[in-house]
């Protein structure tokens, strides 16, 4: 097969296909260099390069103070379920979450192990169909920090606000929507996204941390599991890994040439309309997430009944559309449309949407 399908797949997610083909262009032998970015010593200059063409581009991208570090880890979003209560939590001390999924429950399960942890507000009674208001979170003023996930791949909620949490430092999660709008970063302490839903391959994960949160680690903690170890080394206290992080600095270009996170947020709004458009526009298909927490990354939604839900599934994988499955904790279908995903792609899933129901309505 040599044409491309349209991928809703929730993870590793759609990639830029002008950084495919500039990856392709240059696998065997990046210019100038004679090897492959496969093949490069991290240490050498051209590695250099890359890596600090990537920090600047995510620095660029989110107008971002010389007050943080950004971090080329690996471990993945589940890693720093760990790394951010051990980093960040004092023996005794105490920390809020805000639970409102899969991802969020596992992050709660880590932290659970290294301190005391309060669940601020949770959504898990309504099956997490939405974000919890400011005025449901119950926050601890004396807390080390509040820990969200911006987008719940899973059941396509997203949070639409920066919470309020006072003077406490506020950690997120952005794995699934980092790059795909505008971000605050003065009303953030920590922000970290495992790269394979929205910024580039699996292998790598983003770490973006305040300053003053980077401290002495604890002496019994293992040196891989400090921030202050891979600030001191910039990323490099072992071998990163290159290619993911060539990648990530490919995507950020390809994002800054399509005008920025303004341009991004406004082609996401875009795709995301016309879909749930499509979905409020029958009552053959429901969206699972309540209007004001929907997702513009991932689209979940029902049909009538699970034998339709199975057939749409297979049929739309048939016809060039796959990854449409939902996750078994929602059921029925998901569109994953991220940043890479092309707006084509939506508009063939809603003409097939369409003429499904024409044929089983």
């Amino acid at each position: 097969m040599t044409e491309r399908i349209y991928n809703f797949s929730a993870g590793p997610g759609v990639l830029p296909l002008p950084v495919l083909e500039e990856a392709q262009r240059n696998l065997v032998s990046l210019p100038g260099v004679g090897m492959s970015v496969l093949e490069i010593s991290h240490r050498s200059k051209t590695f250099d390069k890359i890596i600090e063409g990537a920090e600047a581009k995510i620095r660029k991208l989110l107008n971002l103070s010389d007050d943080f570090y950004v971090l080329f880890l690996q471990g993945g979003a589940s890693l720093q379920f760990s790394m951010i209560p051990m980093n960040l939590l004092s023996k005794g001390g105490k920390a809020d979450y805000i639970n409102t999924g899969a991802w969020s429950k596992a992050a709660i399960k880590e932290a659970k192990k290294v301190g005391q942890i309060n669940v601020a507000a949770s959504t898990e009674s309504e099956n997490f169909a939405r974000i919890p208001k400011q005025e449901e979170l119950k926050l601890d003023k004396e807390a080390a920090y509040v820990h969200i996930t911006s987008n719940n791949t899973i059941f396509g909620t997203e949070w639409q606000y920066d919470p309020e949490v006072g003077n406490v430092a506020l950690v997120c999660d952005a794995s699934s929507d980092i790059f795909s709008r505008p971000i605050d970063m003065s009303r953030y302490a920590l922000i970290y996204a495992g790269a394979q839903k929205n910024m580039g391959p699996a292998g790598v994960t983003m770490v973006i941390i305040r300053k003053d949160l980077v401290k002495e680690p604890a002496s019994d903690m293992a040196t891989m599991l400090a921030y202050k170890t891979h600030t001191e080394t910039k990323s490099m206290y072992n071998t990163p890994p290159v290619f993911s992080i060539y990648i990530v600095d490919l995507v950020c270009q390809w994002i800054l040439d399509l005008g920025g996170l303004d341009a991004m947020q406004k082609l996401n709004q875009e795709k995301a309309k016309i879909l749930y458009d499509a979905i409020d526009a029958t009552e053959f298909y429901r969206g699972h997430a309540h209007s004001d927490s929907r997702s513009l990354m991932n689209v979940t939604f029902r049909l009538p009944n699970e034998e339709l839900e199975n057939l749409f599934a297979k049929q739309s994988t048939a016809a060039g559309l796959d990854g449409l499955k939902g996750h078994r904790s929602v059921g029925g279908l998901r569109a994953s449309i991220y940043n890479a995903f092309p707006k084509a792609g939506v508009e063939a899933l809603v003409e097939f949407m369409k003429e499904f129901e024409r044929k089983n309505g």
